[in-house]
């Protein structure tokens, strides 16, 4: 790992307000995701796996059937097109197309027309799925792999499947000493349903936290008690200058409850429903968080308190001048998951190989 990402001490200490809530006290690694070139031998969002050149790459076999058959771009261009607009975004002046894009455009036109010469593939073909994460434990030492693994790899869909339209993953556990020869190009997919499911190659700053529950995982004394005034007031807390001053709950959940972003571990974001237990299809015990995948790493407005100390520069001016051409420092993978939500990917904690479920919240 070559930088550093610090997330900046919570404007009030929980635990003096709340003493109560130690028990609830989770860790979490926050992994600070950020455009960069990952190698396969490095931890990373969206960058080349170590994958065995004698394993096949996994592919979703799923029907695509009920997807919408309208013209999509394709990875290649989806990149360039990115590529494109941070260019845009740095020099406002240089609009238009250099010999290098155009040299670009030109190989993705040529590839495009040979797919439509051979026709369109068949809706419930298997699609290559798409390299989401990669994390060695040696980085992430909450991932408590199965038996001698120390390395996760997770895969999605490019397409919308059902139920809640979302991507469909895949997770992968291995042994990374066992990978002697690495598959020097994956196939990709020909297109990509939504250009929120093609992730930015970004390297990682893990970052060992702790988290507390939502408001909305506390028992109904517990919320009693955050809902509190005079608790806050007796503890000395000052909340003045937020606009949650005068609602104790939204301040807890806003500022000091679970972080946002991409994380292993710590507490889910709940939001789009009241919390959901997930249960291991095949032992039945209560499934733990794995992984959020995070459409953005902070919240705009009091929600960029947890952006890096090292960014909060780029935080306060992305809140106060606007975002142009996408180019948020809070969104660096790209990703977007229903409507700039999260995917939390649950795993059973007696056995990580049991089936996963995911969720978007």
């Amino acid at each position: 790992m070559v930088f550093v990402r610090t997330t900046p001490p919570r404007p009030v200490d929980v635990l003096a307000v709340f003493p109560e809530l130690a028990p609830l006290a989770r860790p979490a690694i926050r992994l600070h995701p950020r455009p960069g070139s990952p190698s396969a031998g490095e931890s990373s969002v969206g960058g080349p796996l170590l994958w065995p050149a004698e394993e096949p790459w996994p592919h979703c076999e799923a029907s695509h059937l009920h997807v919408d058959s309208g013209f999509r771009q394709s990875p290649a261009d989806v990149r360039l097109k990115r590529r494109m607009q941070a260019r845009w975004h740095r020099d406002h002046n240089g609009r238009g197309t250099t010999p290098e894009e155009a040299a670009v455009k030109e190989r993705n036109a040529a590839r495009l027309a040979e797919r439509l010469d051979a026709g369109p593939a068949p809706a419930d073909c298997p699609v290559p799925m798409l390299p989401v994460a990669q994390l060695y434990l040696r980085d992430i030492p909450l991932l408590r792999p199965p038996g001698q693994a120390d390395l996760l790899q997770v895969l999605w869909c490019p397409y919308d499947h059902e139920p809640y339209h979302k991507p469909s993953t895949a997770l992968f556990w291995r042994s990374a000493a066992e990978v002697v020869d690495i598959l020097a190009a994956p196939p990709e997919p020909y297109e990509v349903n939504m250009h929120g499911y093609l992730p930015e190659p970004c390297v990682l700053a893990p970052e060992a936290i702790t988290e507390y529950p939502s408001s909305l995982d506390l028992s109904p004394q517990m919320l009693a008690m955050v809902e509190d005034w005079s608790r806050w007031q007796a503890a000395g807390a000052v909340m003045d200058g937020s606009e949650h001053a005068d609602c104790p709950r939204d301040f807890y959940d806003v500022h000091l409850a679970d972080a946002p972003g991409w994380k292993v571990g710590g507490w889910p974001p709940w939001g789009r429903t009241d919390p959901n237990p997930r249960y291991c299809t095949v032992c039945e015990v209560q499934m733990v968080p794995l992984l959020t995948i995070a459409s953005h790493e902070w919240d705009g407005g009091e929600g960029h308190s947890w952006a890096p100390c090292e960014e909060q520069a780029a935080a306060h001016a992305a809140a106060t001048t606007g975002i142009c051409c996408g180019q948020s420092p809070s969104q660096p993978t790209k990703v977007e998951v229903g409507s700039t939500d999260n995917m939390q990917i649950y795993i059973c904690p007696t056995s990580p190989e049991h089936p996963h479920t995911d969720l978007i919240q």
